[in-house]
């Protein structure tokens, strides 16, 4: 018989497959001869006592045959000669995701991405990371795989609603991905595995007859009587399509601005902005596993923080263990930071973002901006802040850093410690970088923190501005049931960069909703 079983063990017991089967019988109350096998359903981690648990959800096989949970059978059609197609612009989560459900309905998918494929790409990171040049094409937000390629690869999310979340992640492990991804409560594939995860994926829609053109910019669009006729890419070339995806991403300011000059509908939206805060990962594992010494079996301690100051939100974001400080900007002049780790989190650092939420009225308040009212308002204030961020570190993507203590003092460091951000950072004072309620929020926040976690507040961490692209700071209106633009019945608004998703997983299944009712709309 199949039994489903909960066990809670200590970290050596649950890497350890003959303890787990000694578990499993004695919860059955059979004999461990009689445990053919197990699979895993879930696994996470409970810190909370003095001593460290994992828990772990099996489906265990009791006397009879052990069978392995099959995975999901995609069935991708031969599409070359499709006759309905449809153009993907962007080539991140949303986008691969939105092609392949597109390709096992019987539709071509013809991606655009302005940037390159990911090989190209890290070429262009390292020259960014090593020499302060940054390609306003391919960098750490544009190019094949998106935002995501080479910032983490963390495939948590709390969206349940929005789509089949198991589905992502069985489509993940069908090109490559590790199976833990399956059932770890938070699932993580890492930056130097996702590449090859996202060059499968593109290689499966050429196979199937779909189209993938990197270097190939969205540059116009025609509407006539409610629909896109064709659009236009950088080169001169038309493309036409039965609908378009607009899948660009949080940090297309050339898109939205194409919208808004055009008289097509789009919203401000709140996003976040704030800092990168490092410390020591040794630090955060001792406060997290309250030890001296983190255990060989744990993997790098991570965590998530919410802190209301003076009505204002102040949250984590992206947290990275064992993880790398990035520049992420997509032109010169502008400084943004993120943070990325590799699959086995190996490095002696952990960060994460540490931001603020920002609203219009905040924007109104705290900016002289002529285009306060205006859609594109959020926008312009995240690219303010960055570009100040760019000028008080003295250029070449040097950020501008502050120790935590100090930050909270107002008081320049006379000196930086060790930490991962390659380009380098400069001591400076971060209230001539970030909006004094960001300032003040933040410096409120860590305080509150560091009396929860003892240790956190601490001159051994840092501060990097800026962390700003945490969402789009503009919203492409839709329909909440055909998903198309209001204006405009074949254009589809998607993913991050039209305000519907937030991380790659929230991104992937917005993508594959939008395809579905595109391939609903067309087949019928």
């Amino acid at each position: 018989m199949q039994q489903k079983i909960v066990l809670k063990l200590l970290p050596s017991e649950a890497a350890n497959d003959a303890i787990i089967k000694k578990h499993i019988a004695a919860a059955a109350g059979k004999k461990v001869a009689s445990v053919s096998g197990y699979n895993i359903s879930r696994q996470s981690i409970d810190a909370r006592g003095q001593k460290v648990h994992i828990n772990l959800h099996i489906n265990a096989f009791i006397d009879e045959p052990f069978v392995v949970t099959p995975s999901i059978d995609f069935k991708f059609k031969n599409v070359s000669n499709a006759s309905k197609r449809v153009l993907i612009v962007g080539a991140g989560p949303a986008g691969l995701f939105a092609a392949l459900k597109l390709i096992e309905a019987g539709i071509q998918p013809i991606i655009i991405e302005r940037g390159k494929d990911v090989r190209a790409r890290r070429r262009d990171l390292a020259i960014l990371n090593k020499e302060g040049i940054v390609n306003p094409e391919s960098n750490y937000c544009f190019g094949e795989g998106g935002a995501g390629t080479y910032s983490d690869g963390k495939l948590y999310t709390r969206s349940n609603k929005r789509g089949d979340i198991n589905r992502i992640l069985q489509l993940f492990i069908h090109f490559g991905a590790p199976e833990n991804i399956g059932y770890d409560a938070h699932p993580h594939i890492g930056t130097n595995k996702l590449p090859h995860i996202i060059t499968a994926m593109r290689q499966s829609i050429i196979d199937c007859g779909g189209q993938v053109l990197f270097e190939t910019k969205l540059t116009d669009l025609h509407i006539e009587k409610d629909n896109i006729t064709h659009i236009n890419a950088a080169s001169g070339e038309k493309i036409k399509a039965d609908a378009y995806i607009l899948a660009t991403g949080h940090s297309a300011r050339d898109i939205f601005n194409l919208l808004y000059h055009k008289n097509i509908l789009i919203e401000a939206k709140p996003f976040a902005l704030g800092v990168r805060i490092e410390h020591p990962q040794s630090l955060i594992d001792s406060i997290q596993y309250h030890c001296m010494v983190r255990d060989e079996f744990l993997p790098p301690a991570s965590y998530s923080l919410v802190q209301q100051v003076n009505e204002k939100g102040v949250f984590s974001f992206c947290m990275c263990p064992g993880g790398i400080i990035a520049p992420a900007a997509t032109n010169p002049g502008e400084l943004v930071v993120n943070g990325w780790s590799p699959s086995k989190r190996n490095n002696p650092f952990a960060n994460s973002g540490m931001v603020v939420q920002v609203e219009m009225e905040d924007v109104i308040k705290n900016s002289s901006l002529k285009i306060q009212h205006s859609p594109l308002a959020m926008m312009a204030f995240q690219q303010a802040v960055e570009q100040k961020a760019f000028n008080a570190g003295g250029g070449n993507f040097v950020a501008p850093a502050q120790r935590v203590v100090d930050f909270v003092n107002n008081k320049i460091s006379p000196s930086l410690p060790d930490n991962s951000y390659l380009p380098g950072l400069n001591s400076a004072d971060l209230r001539t970088v970030l909006p004094p309620f960001i300032h003040q929020a933040l410096a409120g926040a860590l305080k509150a923190i560091g009396k929860k976690l003892k240790g956190y507040y601490t001159n051994d961490a840092i501060l990097v501005a800026t962390e700003s692209r945490t969402s789009s700071p503009v919203r492409i209106p839709r329909d909440s049931e055909t998903l198309n633009h209001p204006q405009s019945k074949n254009l589809y608004p998607c993913a991050e960069g039209a305000g519907y998703a937030g991380g790659i997983v929230s991104a992937a299944m917005d993508g594959e909703r939008v395809a579905s009712v595109i391939a609903k709309k067309l087949i019928s």
